[in-house]
C-alpha cells in the first residue's frame, strides 16, 4: 500500500504545531466571541442539571410507587417530565443558535486571514507551491478547523453531566459508584492513546484531499490545452490514479477509527454487567431500593456515553487539529521578500541601479551573479537574450516580487528594500506576454489599477492606446463582457486593455515582458501605438522578442547566462557585429522594416 502515501509528505511550509499551541491559537479566535460563549457555557449547565434531575426524579418515582402507589399522582409525573424536557429542549436550541454564530463567525475570520495570507505570498512561494492545494487549506481546511470548537461544546456539556450525576451517585452507593469510576480510566486511557495515529491519518487525508482538489482545478483551468492535444484520456486516467490514492487514503482512515469502538463498547459492556449484578445483588438484600438501582443503570447509560464519545469526539477533534494545523502554517509561511522599512518616495522619477547583485530562484541555480546596470530615469532600456539569460528576473525584482540574495537594487537612490512596497507598486506597470483580464466588462477591467477612476477617465485612456479604434470592435464597447481569464477578447484585445489599465494607474515605471510576442504584426502595429503613448516619459524596461519594440530604445543590454555582453542602441550593436547582430540575423531579420511598415500603412 506504498503508493497510496506516494506524494502526500506535505509542503516545505508545513509544521508541526504541539496541540496545546494549536487550542491556544483556536481559543484566541473565539475569544471574539466571548459573550456568546459565556451564555452557551452557562446554557451548557442548565442543560446538565437539567438532564441530571431528569433520572434522579424518575428514580424517587419508582421508589415512592413501591412503598404506596396510591399517593403517586402519575399525571403529575408525566407533567414535570414534559415540563423539564421541554425546559431542556428550549435551554439547547438558544445554545445551539448561539454557538452556531459563533462557529460562523470565527470560520469567517480564519478564512478571512488565510486569504490575507495568500495575497501576502511572494510570487516564488506559488511558484513552488500548487495552486489547488492553497485553495484547500483556505476552503475546507478552514470550515473543519471551526467545527471542533462544536463538538467541544457537546463534549463538555456530556462531561459536566457525568461530573454532576456521579457527585448525586456518591450520595446514594458509594460502592457502586466507585466500580463506575472504576472502568473510567481504561476507556479514557484507550482513547487518548489512539490520538497519534488519529492524527496523521487525518492529516493525510486532508492532504490527499487538497491532491484531488488541485488535479481537478488545474485540469478545468488547462482544458482548452487537453483538448487540442487531444489528451482528455491521459488526463482521466490521471485523475483515476488521484481519486485511488484518495479512496485508499480515506479507506484507511475509515479502518482506522471504525476499530476503536468495538473495544471501547467491550469496556463499557464489562462495565454494565459488574453494576448490574452487584446492584441486583444490593437490591435483592434490601440495601438498595428499586429506585436506586433504575438510578445506577440510567446513570451508567449516561456515563459511559461521553466517555466511548471520547473517541469519536478525538478522530473529529483531531481532524480539527489537522486541519488547523495546516491553514496556521500558511498563515505561518516566512516571506521571501522582506521590507526593512515602509517610506513611501513622494515623487518616483524612475531611476534604477542594481548593484553587484545576486540572485537565484534555487540555491544551486543562479541567475545574476554580481549583476550591476543602471537605468536612467525616463529611459527606455530593452534586455536582449536567449531564454534562461535573466531578462524577465529582472523586471521581476524591479517589480520586487522576489527576494535577492546580494547586493542593492536602488530607487531613486534609495535601497528598494526600504521602501512602502503598496505605494512603490501603485507607480509601477507590468505588462506581460499573456495579460490576465478577471471576469467582468471591458471598463472594470481597465479600472482595476485605480478603483476611484471615473467612466470618462477610463474611456478617455481607452481613446489614446492603439488610437482608441479597437474599442469600436468590441461587441458592446468597453461595456463588453471579457469572460473567463478574457477568453471573450483576442489576444491583442486583451493586450490592449491591459496597456489602457497600465496607463490609467500612470505609473513611473513600466514593464513590458515580451507584451507582443503572441500577437500577429497587425495587431502588433495597433499596440505598438498604445506602447509609445505608455512609455512615453517613463522609465521603461522592455523584454522583447520583436524588433519592432526594441528597435527604437534609448538602450539594449544583450544578456547572456545573467551577465551584460553588450549594450548600445540598435545601430550601434549591429555595427559591433557581435551577439546582437548574431540574434538579430537569426530572430528578427525575419521581422522587415518594410512588412512592418506595410501594416503601419493598411492600419
Amino acid at each position: 500500500m506504498g503508493f497510496i502515501m506516494d506524494g502526500l509528505d506535505g509542503e516545505a511550509y508545513d509544521r508541526k504545531y504541539k496541540d496545546s499551541d494549536l487550542v491556544n491559537r483556536i481559543v484566541a479566535y473565539f475569544r471574539l466571541q466571548g459573550r456568546k460563549i459565556v451564555v452557551v457555557a452557562i446554557m451548557i449547565v442548565i442543560t446538565s442539571l437539567l438532564n441530571t434531575v431528569l433520572p434522579v426524579y424518575i428514580s424517587r418515582t419508582v421508589d415512592q410507587l413501591a412503598v404506596n402507589r396510591e399517593e403517586v399522582n402519575l399525571g403529575l409525573v408525566a407533567g414535570v417530565i414534559v415540563l423539564i424536557g421541554s425546559v431542556s429542549w428550549l435551554v439547547n436550541a438558544i445554545r445551539l443558535w448561539l454557538s452556531s454564530q459563533a462557529v460562523g463567525a470565527v470560520v469567517l475570520k480564519i478564512r478571512e486571514d488565510a486569504f490575507d495570507a495568500v495575497l501576502k505570498r511572494d510570487l516564488s512561494f506559488y511558484d513552488q507551491f500548487p495552486s489547488g492545494k492553497i485553495v484547500s487549506r483556505v476552503t475546507s481546511d478552514t470550515q473543519a478547523f471551526a467545527q471542533i470548537v462544536t463538538l467541544t461544546m457537546d463534549l463538555m456539556s456530556q462531561l459536566l453531566l457525568v461530573v454532576i450525576l456521579i457527585g448525586y451517585l456518591f450520595t446514594v452507593n458509594v460502592q457502586l459508584t466507585l466500580i463506575t469510576l472504576a472502568l473510567a480510566p481504561f476507556i479514557v486511557f484507550t482513547a487518548l492513546a489512539f490520538r497519534r495515529i488519529a492524527r496523521e491519518t487525518i492529516t493525510r487525508s486532508r492532504r490527499v484531499l487538497a491532491e484531488v482538489s488541485n488535479h481537478v482545478q488545474e485540469t478545468v483551468s488547462g482544458i482548452g490545452v487537453a483538448k487540442s492535444f487531444r489528451q482528455e484520456g491521459a488526463i482521466y486516467d490521471e485523475f483515476l490514479r488521484v481519486n485511488k490514492q484518495s479512496y485508499g487514503v480515506n479507506l484507511r482512515t475509515g479502518y482506522v477509527f471504525s476499530g476503536i469502538f468495538p473495544i471501547l463498547n467491550a469496556i463499557a459492556g464489562i462495565g454494565t454487567a459488574a453494576l448490574v449484578y452487584f446492584g441486583g445483588v444490593q437490591a435483592q438484600q434490601g440495601s438498595f431500593t428499586p429506585g436506586q438501582w433504575y438510578l445506577f443503570i440510567q446513570g451508567i447509560g449516561l456515563f459511559w456515553f461521553p466517555l466511548t464519545s471520547i473517541a469519536s469526539f478525538w478522530s473529529q477533534f483531531q481532524l480539527g487539529l489537522a486541519a488547523g494545523e495546516r491553514v496556521f502554517a500558511l498563515l505561518d509561511a516566512e516571506p521571501k521578500v522582506v521590507q526593512k522599512d515602509s517610506q513611501k518616495l513622494p515623487n518616483i522619477r524612475g531611476e534604477i541601479e542594481f548593484q553587484n547583485m545576486d540572485f537565484r530562484y534555487k540555491d544551486d541555480e543562479p541567475v545574476l551573479t554580481n549583476f550591476s546596470l543602471h537605468i536612467k530615469a525616463g529611459e527606455t532600456l530593452a534586455l536582449v537574450g536567449h531564454t534562461g539569460s535573466g531578462k524577465s528576473s529582472i523586471g521581476k525584482l524591479i517589480a520586487r516580487f522576489y527576494e535577492f540574495q546580494g547586493g542593492k537594487l536602488l530607487i531613486d537612490g534609495m535601497d528598494i528594500r526600504n521602501l512602502d512596497l503598496a505605494a512603490y507598486r501603485s507607480r509601477l506597470g507590468v505588462v506581460t506576454q499573456s495579460p490576465f483580464l478577471f471576469d467582468g466588462t471591458v471598463l472594470n477591467n481597465i479600472r482595476y489599477g485605480k478603483a476611484d477612476a471615473t467612466d470618462a477617465e477610463v474611456i478617455a485612456v481607452a481613446r489614446k492606446v492603439g488610437g482608441g479604434d479597437w474599442i469600436d470592435n468590441l461587441q458592446n464597447g468597453l461595456e463588453t463582457e471579457v469572460g473567463e481569464r478574457g477568453g471573450n477578447l483576442s489576444m491583442g484585445q486583451r493586450q490592449l486593455v491591459s496597456l489602457a489599465r497600465v496607463l490609467l494607474q500612470d505609473p513611473a515605471i513600466v514593464i513590458l515582458d515580451e507584451a507582443t510576442a503572441s500577437i500577429d504584426p497587425l495587431t502588433e502595429t495597433l499596440i505598438q501605438e498604445g506602447l509609445d503613448v505608455v512609455l512615453e516619459h517613463r522609465t521603461s524596461i522592455v523584454i522583447a522578442h520583436r524588433l519592432s519594440t526594441i528597435r527604437h530604445a534609448d538602450r539594449i543590454i544583450v544578456l547572456r547566462n545573467g551577465e551584460i555582453i553588450e549594450q548600445g542602441t540598435h545601430d550601434s550593436l549591429l555595427t559591433q557585429g557581435g551577439h546582437y547582430a548574431e540574434l538579430y540575423n537569426t530572430y528578427f531579420r525575419h521581422q522587415s522594416l518594410e512588412y512592418i511598415e506595410k501594416a503601419k500603412d493598411l492600419a
